[in-house]
């Protein structure tokens, strides 16, 4: 009688990444995993020694995928916001991954790579070193949360798409100009969510890194 198949890693990261697509993280199992490979859950644990760890490592590799084939241009705020896009494009590709990511953060390489050039980007914008690990991590906690955010928004169908927009339409556009008369007043410029995602990305990670530019200045003279 054949023994059962033995499972690289990479082909159980695979299996994992296509389950995650069609579902999220609170109902993904390691046992769901295993079935789908027709298999058992101990010998995927020989691979990883728990769920949050195999997330992990799902996560990480669309780091790796974000960072392959990276080179640093420019000065230090077009480094961040070009390693920003990236991110933000591998994980358009397969939003339902975002919440991986943000809920279990990542320790691989990819998460490594990813580290290692905002830092090194901070370090080039005149920043002292002791507010660079303050500075990165707010980075991270931005760029994360406005991923997730909009992969949140990508992951819905176009059917619940539209009735969303219909609902803000006569949330927006029928507001009672005496209770909200701010919201009537705007009614017809306010957009939904939805809209221009990447510009507000772009916007909002341009008005953070300006902060730090402006932080930065004092500790270095100009052309040193």
């Amino acid at each position: 009688m054949a023994g059962r198949r033995r499972w690289s890693t990479e082909e159980i990261l695979d299996a994992a990444a296509e389950l995650l697509r069609t579902s999220d993280t609170d109902s993904f199992s390691v046992r769901k995993l295993a079935a789908a490979l027709g298999t058992d859950s101990s010998s995927l644990y020989r691979h990883f020694r728990s769920k949050t760890e195999l997330l992990r490592a799902v996560a990480d590799r669309i780091l790796l995928a974000a960072m392959d084939g990276y080179h640093p241009e420019g000065d230090w705020k077009q480094r961040i916001t070009a390693l920003a896009l990236r991110v933000r494009e591998a994980f358009g590709q397969q939003p339902q991954l975002a919440a991986v990511w943000g809920r279990y953060a990542s320790s691989g390489t990819g998460s490594r790579l990813i580290m290692e050039e905002a830092l090194q980007a901070l370090r080039a914008s005149g920043l002292p070193d002791e507010e660079i690990p303050a500075r990165y991590h707010r980075i991270a906690i931005l760029i994360a949360a406005l991923i997730a955010s909009e992969a949140g928004a990508g992951a819905i169908t176009p059917e619940e798409q539209e009735q969303g927009m219909e609902l803000f339409r006569v949330a927006v556009l029928g507001a009672d100009p005496e209770r909200f008369p701010a919201l009537a007043h705007f009614a017809r410029d306010v957009r939904p969510l939805g809209v221009d995602r990447r510009a507000a990305f772009e916007e909002i990670l341009a008005a953070h890194l300006a902060h730090i530019e402006a932080a930065a200045s004092p500790s270095r003279p100009m052309g040193s």
